[in-house]
């Protein structure tokens, strides 16, 4: 017997408005769950989103041995007396976070197996640069035929200089997670500086690692014997932040999001207002309404502080209502306009190229990696039944189908639920009508 299907019918109901508070990023809580396993006493992650990814993590970290308590928005972590140093097989490609529960483990108990990593399919994620990074600091990593197994000579990984070849936020991480603990000093040269990744290093120092952030992607670690548990509340989902605020624009309405600091939005603000955005910002929330209409836009996505990735596909929705054509190229994943057959089926206009438009050449620049748009806007788009591909296209379905005509069904919603706190009662709470329902199997 399957399990069965769930699906969102979205009907269009006019313009969105209302008020949206975000929680804690979901790239956030989940690593901050992996470093709160490094503490000697319980960590107390606050303003934690209620999204599927903790739910997954939460059982994995129960698995490894360590209990973890959870109450609304607050997660806590407690050490266990034994650690299992193998994550369990179930959690093959449910998420990243196997990937980077390598170095904690490595540090607890001297060996890990951690399954393949999962997660979204937008691109080759570079496991490669993680493994590097342990290679060169003394862990001995191989690849099995179910994933990877590590081992360290007595417990004790060694600082080292690294060069990430890409500021991967994944790698950075399992750099920090790695050399907190490590013997002697570690300097990541290119290294990630995403805001998810900074909030991590600043978790990682309260619970008492030597960490220095330089200019011109650089961080020098200090290890440091042990650690101790820490309390941190996490800041506002930017990736969230901004998708709500472009549901508002792309439906004629306007929607004030709360609990996002400014700084996190500074460059999607900016791409917005270019198009014609209006927007009010203040120290609680920030809202954003078009009332004189859309212009069309050149984007490229580029690594922190550039435009997110993660902000191009309710971007790519936004584009299709806007008054002439847009471009965006996209730089960071190869595979990320996953999503655009499923916009296309609900009548958007968007041709996809394997040459770099709107930005200069990038690192797909020869490639046959298709990773350009052209969207035309100003036609009618109208409801369909689709698929979601991944997270953040789900998000932007939700979008299309709420400036369409007619109903659309949405199926594999599990994605949004994954990495949006409570997204079905958001919508429905900015007026948009949409229900949930079991299909019979």
């Amino acid at each position: 017997m399957g399990m069965p299907e769930t699906v969102w019918d979205v009907k269009p109901s006019g313009p969105l408005r209302g008020d949206i508070f975000v929680r804690g990023a979901k790239n956030a809580v989940t690593k901050h769950m992996v470093a709160a396993t490094l503490g000697r006493s319980a960590s107390t992650l606050r303003n934690a989103p209620h999204v599927g990814d903790v739910d997954i993590t939460v059982d994995m970290l129960r698995s490894l041995g360590f209990t973890v308590e959870r109450r609304d928005g607050e997660i806590t972590i407690i050490p266990g007396d034994s650690v299992t140093p193998q994550v369990s097989d179930e959690f093959t490609g449910r998420n990243r976070i196997p990937i980077l529960l390598l170095a904690p483990l490595l540090h607890l108990t001297g060996e890990a197996f951690v399954p393949l990593v999962g997660g979204d399919p937008i691109g080759t994620r570079p496991v490669n640069f993680h493994v590097d990074a342990l290679r060169a600091m003394g862990a001995e990593v191989e690849f099995t035929d179910g994933g990877i197994r590590a081992k360290t000579k007595d417990k004790r990984l060694r600082g080292t200089r690294i060069n990430l070849p890409y500021p991967s936020v994944g790698a950075t991480e399992t750099i920090l997670l790695a050399a907190v603990l490590a013997e002697g000093r570690t300097v990541v040269r290119g290294a990630a500086t995403e805001p998810e990744v900074v909030e991590l290093a600043l978790f990682l120092q309260r619970m008492g690692a030597r960490i220095e952030l330089h200019p011109d992607r650089r961080i020098i670690i200090e290890g440091v014997d042990e650690l101790n548990g820490a309390t941190s509340r996490l800041a506002g989902d930017r990736l969230e932040a901004f998708s709500y605020l472009v549901a508002g624009l792309v439906t004629g309405g306007e929607v004030r999001v709360h609990g996002c600091p400014q700084d996190r939005l500074v460059t999607a603000t900016t791409t917005l207002a270019r198009m014609g955005a209006h927007f009010e910002i203040t120290d609680e929330w920030i809202t954003a309404s078009a009332p004189d209409g859309l212009d069309p836009a050149a984007v490229h996505t580029d690594t922190h502080p550039g435009f997110a990735t993660d902000w191009q596909t309710p971007l790519m929705v936004l584009f299709t209502q806007a008054r002439g054509m847009s471009v965006l190229h996209e730089t960071v994943y190869e595979n990320r306009l996953v999503y655009v057959p499923a916009l296309k089926r609900m009548g958007c206009e968007i041709e996809v190229f394997d040459a770099c438009l709107g930005g200069p050449a990038c690192r797909f620049h020869d490639t046959n990696v298709i990773h350009s748009a052209v969207v035309r806007g100003g036609g009618k788009l109208h409801g369909a039944d689709v698929t979601l591909a991944d997270v953040r296209a789900g998000f932007s379905a939700v979008l299309a189908a709420a400036v369409a005509d007619g109903t659309s069904t949405l199926r594999g919603v599990h994605q949004i639920e994954r990495g949006y706190h409570h997204p079905l009662e958001q919508f429905a709470r900015l007026g948009l009508d949409i229900t949930r329902r079991e299909l019979p199997e």
